[in-house]
């Protein structure tokens, strides 16, 4: 439960960070659907879905034994038709969400070794600043998580909008088509194929890796992810 009450806000704010940044995109592109429905906000009331913020969260965490947890955020509308030009308004705004994990992932790891200096330098304050690190390497883990998991070229994941304009057109017209079924590819390959969803997240926990290796001369307690 003390897991818990570390990682749950810090996953909160990444997905909430990573639908806001898409609205804001949108809205820079010329569309204001999120701003006008509300949505365009850091507010974690406005983004909270039952199932994927709350219920699935609390049962991956306590199904892993606690080593594990994963969400996700309601989706932010947005309206591509208003984008100023539509190939690139989608790609930005496509993409938005992954460089906010990504950016949110390294500002984490560099506030971890910054707090474990200053824990150095202050042993006083070590037992305090142990639990802020240890919600900051949750925030490089999940940050990378959510990266590239939303990476995956499967709709309606961000990947699969990212694919879709490198493809040449007439297999991008197919690939659109097929898309209405992703959301069961995706559920399929949750359930039935964790190994190769776990292929395609290599990066993540290799980039994990790397920021536990940076991070080691200025850890303050054992983090379980490191040992991955």
């Amino acid at each position: 439960m003390y897991e818990l009450l570390i990682v749950l806000p810090v996953l909160l704010f990444s997905m909430v960070a990573h639908e806001y940044a898409h609205g804001y995109a949108a809205l820079k592109q010329g569309d204001p659907t999120a701003k006008e429905l509300g949505r365009l906000t850091l507010n974690p009331l406005k983004h909270i879905e039952p199932f994927m913020t709350v219920l699935r969260p609390l049962a991956v965490f306590f199904g892993s034994g606690g080593r594990v947890v994963f969400g996700g955020a309601k989706p932010v509308p947005v309206n591509p038709r208003n984008y100023r030009d539509p190939r690139r308004g989608d790609l930005i705004v496509s993409s938005a969400g992954i460089v906010t994990n990504a950016v949110l992932a390294l500002a984490c790891l560099v506030l971890a070794i910054a707090v474990g200096a200053m824990a150095g330098a202050i042993p006083a304050t070590e037992g305090v600043l142990a639990v802020v690190q240890r919600g900051l390497f949750w925030g490089v883990w999940l940050n990378l998580l959510l990266a590239f998991f939303n990476l995956i070229p499967i709709p309606p994941l961000d990947g699969s909008h990212l694919l879709y304009h490198v493809l040449p057109p007439q297999w991008a017209a197919r690939y659109r088509a097929v898309g209405r079924y992703g959301v069961f590819a995706l559920i399929l390959l949750i359930l039935i194929a964790p190994q190769v969803l776990y292929g395609l997240l290599t990066p993540a926990f290799a980039l994990q890796g790397v920021a536990c290796h940076l991070a080691a001369p200025y850890t303050l307690r054992p983090f379980p992810l490191c040992a991955i």
